[in-house]
């Protein structure tokens, strides 16, 4: 069975019904027997129809014009034709306010049937998606296998939203019902495929299969996002804690890892405080327990945890600890307590048992935050550790649906599992105000906290090391996510401590993103490290103002705090495909070096008039800035003067105010007089 849905008139026999938009986008649908036809294309300057046209493994999505036929991709892959127990309906769908026209495609069959549309990536940039351990932006260029579309462990996918945008102005978007799986590369080339099947990770009591969609299609890519944050994604209610963010958060993990205890903590919070660096708050980090999952000191190694912390606080710290959702089996009586309640997350087969990174010999089970009596068991139980000790707030760690034991059975809508326990644990801890940080998410872009990048390795290039920590920044801005925590600066350590060179460079790409975080310090180099590290935390500071500011706008309008830097021009192709660079707001562009032994770099800049950050020169956009030279000690950036297309006259001005060596003076533009800010530096 086939429906076709135009909003208010239901075509189930009508042949031929175009529609013509101000973007020149027409729409064909056509029926005959089991072929439904159905297409677009946005911001094409000729009339183009798309049909869906039958074939052996589905229908294919054709773009049709006078001279021309194009292939965009197939949809049905794994549908037999007249199977009645399955349906298609295809619905059209307007935004007058934004010019977008939508066509929603369901398709819905019963639990044993599998659905796959594949849409070609084209010559497109694309992004969206999962977060990934080789984060590459844009994504295009990823591979993924059957990749399951939910925040797990692998890969670090904590944030895996069903969102993905191009630069021509498309957007998809996913109902969270389906159990969804994407494909990049393997089950067509060079297409991107949607396939819901009821299979692991979902529930295998479903009782039905549904792949159901949304595709809209804008002008260019920033409409069509600030359209899916508009309509899907949700914009953050609320601001993270302001010190947070002008200062570096002080971390025990990448330096000590578990080996921490009451002496060690001491010297450390010292050591910080003689270094003359600020703080935004000390972080005790794992492993401060007596067991996993007891929430309760262990008072060999922290003997008198509570004169620790004010001790620490004396020292003008804040001091935070790191907690997780687990409870170790060998951890009682907890475990057991947990256990009798009902607080645990089964399997289908009725088990807690499964595992995460400090299974420590023993076997944990997951907190079931779907349930609420167990949220308000982990709750009041990290209170009373808060209040006890004085701490001032918590990290909140893992959170993803891959910890539970799998298949997992939740509470609430069946369509929804397993996914829904992200949600449920984020949206728990959320409550504990401003300064917490998780690291997962799904379908949480709303909440006022800072979502940490996963754990990344102390390495230069995509294998999860420096190159991926603007990309997967981009990443988690295009997701909705656009509170985002840089993780460890210089990474985890876990191959290696960082070099110096490394450690510098790494510092240098956090310094526009909305906070640092420090757990190698740079006093384990020598002084120019040290002197660099200060200057650039420093930097950091004096622009705290501009990140809230741009949280701000992020909060009004969902803006991403850090977009890429085609947020300027989604026209400009060039732009669209650039993924180490990034723009704070809409005012600073940060270029950081991110290759091993490079003294320079290429730079795009795109549309408008951009001051250097350190020679003040000015310079007109677009233009590529070749070799720009960049030892050590400087980041490139440069701040957004003007957003127009001809500074021919601002230029002139500019070398005339400098020729006569002035600051500042009144000069002529289009014969208007004008004292230019833009002169005050330079």
């Amino acid at each position: 069975m086939i429906n076709v849905d135009m909003g208010k008139n239901k075509m189930i026999f009508s042949l031929h019904t175009t529609y013509s938009r101000v973007s020149k986008m027409k729409w064909l649908m056509l029926l005959a027997g089991l072929t439904a036809v159905l297409g677009a294309v946005p911001r094409i300057p000729t009339t183009r129809d798309f049909e869906l046209e039958e074939t052996d493994g589905g229908y294919n999505v054709i773009a049709v014009t006078d001279s021309s036929r194009l292939l965009l991709g197939q949809i049905g892959r794994k549908v037999s034709p007249g199977d009645e127990k399955i349906s298609l309906t295809l619905t059209e769908g307007r935004d007058a306010e934004s010019g977008g026209y939508k066509v929603t495609i369901t398709w819905e069959g019963p639990s044993d049937s599998v659905f796959e549309d594949c849409f070609d990536f084209g010559s497109k940039q694309w992004y969206g998606g999962p977060e990934q351990k080789e984060q590459y932006w844009p994504i295009q260029n990823s591979k993924l296998q059957k990749y399951s579309i939910i925040s797990k462990e692998d890969d670090n996918a904590a944030v895996s939203e069903r969102y993905w945008v191009n630069s021509n102005g498309w957007y998809i978007y996913i109902q969270p019902e389906a159990p969804l799986f994407v494909d990049y590369h393997n089950v067509l080339d060079n297409h991107i495929c949607f396939i819901a099947e009821v299979t692991e990770p979902y529930s295998t009591k479903r009782t039905r299969n549904v792949l159901q969609y949304d595709l809209w299609f804008f002008d260019n890519a920033k409409i069509a996002h600030q359209h899916a944050v508009d309509t899907y994604l949700g914009k953050p209610s609320g601001l993270p804690d302001y010190r947070m963010i002008k200062y570096p958060v002080w971390s025990t993990w990448a330096r000590y890892s578990r080996e921490i205890d009451q002496q060690k903590l001491w010297e450390f919070a010292n050591e910080i405080n003689d270094s003359g660096f600020p703080n935004a708050q000390f972080e005790i980090d794992d492993l401060w327990e007596i067991c996993y999952g007891s929430l309760t000191v262990d008072e060999r190694k922290l003997p008198d945890l509570k004169q620790l912390v004010q001790d620490i606080k004396s020292l003008g710290f804040r001091v935070t600890i790191w907690v997780h959702p687990f409870v170790n089996k060998d951890c009682e009586p907890w475990y057991s307590d947990a256990l009798a309640k009902g607080y645990f997350v089964l399997n289908e087969e009725g088990s807690p048992d499964t595992s995460w990174w400090n299974n420590n010999g023993s076997i944990p089970a997951y907190i079931d935050f779907t349930n609420p009596e167990a949220a308000d068991w982990f709750s009041s139980r990290v209170q009373e550790l808060i209040e006890t000790y004085d701490i001032d707030s918590v990290k909140f760690d893992a959170g993803e649906s891959s910890w539970s034991p799998q298949i997992p059975v939740q509470n609430g809508d069946i369509d929804l599992h397993p996914g829904h326990i992200v949600e449920a644990y984020v949206r728990t801890v959320a409550k504990f105000g401003p300064m917490i940080e998780v690291r997962s998410g799904m379908r949480t872009q709303d909440l006022p906290v800072f979502i940490r990048m996963v754990d990344k390795d102390t390495y230069w290039g995509f294998n999860n090391g420096l190159a991926t920590l603007v990309t997967t920044l981009l990443q988690l801005n295009l997701n909705g996510y656009t509170l985002v925590l840089p993780d460890m600066i210089g990474g985890n350590g876990y191959n290696d401590k960082p070099s110096k060179e490394l450690f510098v460079r790494w510092l240098q790409a956090n310094v526009f993103m909305p906070t640092l975080q420090y757990s190698f310090v740079p006093w384990d180099h020598d002084e120019e490290a040290v002197e660099i590290c200060r200057r650039y935390t420093q930097l950091h500071a004096e622009f705290a103002d501009e990140i809230v500011a741009a949280m701000e706008q992020s909060v009004l309008t969902g803006a991403p705090v850090n977009p890429p830097i085609w947020w300027l021009d989604p026209t400009d192709q060039v732009a669209l495909a650039v993924g180490d660079e990034f723009l704070l707001g809409e005012r600073i562009l940060a270029a950081p070096v991110l290759v091993e032994g490079a003294v320079s770099r290429d730079i795009y800049l795109p549309r408008g008039l951009w001051r250097d950050g350190h020679s003040g020169e000015l310079i007109s956009g677009p233009t590529w800035l070749t070799d720009y030279p960049a030892p050590l000690d400087i980041l490139p950036y440069f701040t957004l003067e003007k957003l127009c297309r001809d500074f021919s006259r601002y230029i002139e001005a500019y070398q005339k105010v400098k020729r006569l060596g002035k600051r500042r003076q009144s000069v002529d533009i289009d014969g208007r007089p004008e004292v230019m800010k833009i002169f005050e530096r330079g």
